[in-house]
């Protein structure tokens, strides 16, 4: 007989479930609410990247039909407009206000919990490293170099696309962003948010004739390591790759 333990995600599945008579009651605390934007202001170096220049004459419905996952790339170098458009379509800012901005991606609350660190491998005019992306300025944080391809595909189950992308991108979760609000159903939701952030890279991969692929087979305390990231406030959850087709 399995331990019930073995059964964690079908626990977690029925406790997390909204029920009308027992809805958690629960008063948020503004003054304790985590920041949205994550930055490092100590970083190697600060890459600001180009505005992105979208094609106007790109056919939205031939997008959505001939998306697809590619697991295999050439050797050829991304432009460094081409990853400008991958991460304001990720989860650029698209509508800004005094108070609060809106981007490129729903979120639950509006709490948006997705941390977005690229690893490049091959991208003109950029070293290779992991980068961290600056949301509100646009920009990229380079916190190490090197060549982390092998580093990276080990974390993914040892899957040879991460080590021939041009760019893989791993996309780690602050969890009290979202639970200061929902609690422990906050997983719920982040996971949601990331599935939002994966379509959207997918579909600009397709819009500017890259070929790209999400994983989420991965062993996730390598990649926090890897990022050196603590694995429980924040932690990894999802990570794309892609490249020239």
């Amino acid at each position: 007989m399995e331990k019930d333990s073995e059964h964690y995600g079908n626990n977690f599945q029925q406790k997390s479930k909204y029920v009308r008579s027992r809805m958690p009651r629960h008063v948020l605390d503004w003054s304790r609410k985590p920041k949205t934007y994550k930055t490092y202001p100590n970083a190697i170096k600060q890459i600001e990247l180009p505005k992105p220049d979208f094609e106007k004459t790109i056919d939205f419905w031939r997008v959505i039909r001939n998306r697809h996952s590619t697991r295999k790339f050439t050797n050829e170098p991304l432009s460094l407009m081409d990853l400008s458009l991958l991460l304001f379509g990720m989860s650029g800012l698209n509508r800004v206000f005094p108070q609060y901005a809106f981007r490129t991606v729903p979120s639950a609350g509006g709490l948006y919990p997705i941390e977005i660190y690229p690893v490049v491998n091959k991208v003109t005019s950029l070293e290779k490293g992991v980068y961290h992306y600056n949301i509100q300025k646009h920009s990229l944080d380079l916190i190490k170099e090197g060549d982390f391809r092998s580093k990276v595909a080990e974390g993914c189950l040892g899957q040879n696309m991460a080590f021939t992308s041009a760019v893989n991108f791993i996309w780690t979760a602050i969890i009290e962003r979202s639970q200061w609000k929902y609690l422990q159903r906050c997983y719920r939701y982040i996971y949601l948010d990331a599935g939002h952030i994966g379509q959207n890279f997918y579909l600009i991969a397709e819009a500017v004739g890259l070929g790209a692929c999400t994983i989420g087979a991965l062993y996730d305390d390598e990649l926090n390591q890897f990022l050196e990231i603590d694995g429980k406030n924040e932690t990894t959850i999802y990570v794309g790759v892609v490249g020239k087709k």
